[in-house]
């Protein structure tokens, strides 16, 4: 395991620097829009809050911390604090491979062609689009957050954003309940699945195990959401042991802190899922990078339902 503070701090010193706990520039992590056809005005402003775009390269760092984790090396982790977050974050850009972000800008490409295909009226800013700092709060440095999330309700309030429409629960969560709590600023927050309108399908019955993530089962109440926008195109949810508000976490919280017990968490939460004999679903971008790194087949919520159109 490596030492809690020095994770922080060295994903606190990016935050500061370059706005995203990576440092990496925000025109290259946020490359996904431009092949996506996207108005700048409209009802609501869709907003990534980079987590799609951000598991590639949290899965290229974690592979190097699971390689040292519980070494003498892991010590030097301290010093990361001391890196140029641009020189950093350009390295861990270089790296990282470019199929694995192709991978993830369809996730959302294909949130997209859904929210198009159930005629919402929303808009999309790159400028705009930046990472919420759930990660410092999810790792307890609430003041660090807070300074964030200060910034960016700001940057958001003075361009007259009122409605965001969001694609991940992590990010939901903190728009929805941390922002109006620590920064006094509030917008109107709705995951993108709340807005489809689907009927139909592609005419064939299909059944999935779907897997909640925490902030939509335990602490948004959104679980049944997803089930009924899947339902509408015929495909249904097996039942899952520890779903919904009592759903067991996929051990991605864990993974910068150590590599080792993530995997264990997760692990246990695939094998309830594997007992379905299903083909797994999340609808959340570190679950579905947790469990993909344990071996699993899984497919995105938003890549099932648009292919089922």
């Amino acid at each position: 395991m490596y030492h809690p503070g020095d994770i922080i701090e060295a994903i606190a010193a990016n935050l500061r620097a370059t706005r995203n706990p990576f440092g990496i520039p925000h025109f290259i992590v946020n490359r996904w829009w431009r092949e996506a056809g996207l108005t700048a005005h409209g009802d609501a402003m869709l907003f990534t809050g980079m987590m799609y775009q951000f598991v590639p390269y949290i899965e290229t760092s974690t592979t190097y911390l699971a390689k040292y984790e519980d070494t003498p090396l892991a010590a030097y982790l301290r010093y990361a604090r001391y890196a140029p977050g641009y020189l950093s974050g350009l390295g861990l850009a270089a790296i990282t491979p470019a199929r694995e972000k192709r991978r993830f800008d369809r996730i959302l490409q294909d949130i997209v062609r859904l929210l198009k295909a159930s005629e919402v009226d929303f808009y999309y800013r790159p400028e705009l689009d930046r990472y919420s700092g759930i990660l410092l709060y999810d790792l307890g440095d609430q003041e660090g957050f807070v300074r964030h999330a200060r910034w960016l309700a700001n940057r958001l309030q003075k361009a007259g954003i009122k409605k965001l429409i969001t694609v991940d629960p992590h990010t939901t969560y903190a728009l929805k309940e941390l922002f109006p709590k620590y920064t006094g600023v509030r917008f109107e927050v709705h995951p993108y699945f709340e807005l489809l309108r689907l009927g139909g399908g592609n005419g064939r019955r299909t059944t999935v195990a779907l897997h909640d993530p925490c902030f939509y089962g335990r602490y948004l109440g959104l679980s049944d959401v997803p089930a009924r926008a899947l339902a509408d195109l015929g495909i249904d949810c097996a039942p899952v042991d520890r779903s919904g508000a009592y759903t067991h976490c996929c051990g991605g919280p864990a993974e910068s802190i150590s590599p080792r017990l993530a995997g264990e968490v997760g692990q246990r939460r695939l094998d309830q899922l594997a007992q379905t004999g299903a083909p797994i679903v999340a609808m959340c971008p570190i679950c579905l990078g947790n469990l993909r790194k344990l071996g699993a087949e899984v497919r995105d919520l938003s890549s099932v339902m648009a292919e089922n159109l």
